[in-house]
């Protein structure tokens, strides 16, 4: 369900409106009868944050040479071919 207040409205009845969100109902505020923002629930996400932590080991400057960074500049030239534009 969708609920639409004014801003003094929403000014005034914050709480209230917050225990609504809460509830799962979304609040567009509006001005002058124009939509302008709107408060609603916390979307949840499937991002982890940390989530490769570990995963590439503790250093990372470890595995960089120059010759690893020579060919991977050469790939990257190679595709995207400097030349032919």
């Amino acid at each position: 369900m969708t609920t639409t207040v004014n801003i003094h409205e929403a000014k005034t009845h914050l709480s209230r409106l917050l225990e609504q969100v809460q509830a799962g109902e979304r609040i567009i505020i509006a001005k002058a009868g124009k939509p302008i923002a709107e408060l609603g629930p916390i979307r949840k996400t499937d991002i982890v944050l940390g989530g490769l932590k570990g995963f590439f080991g503790d250093d990372l400057d470890a595995a960089y040479t120059p010759e690893a960074d020579a060919e991977i500049d050469w790939k990257l030239d190679e595709a995207i071919d400097l030349d032919a534009r």
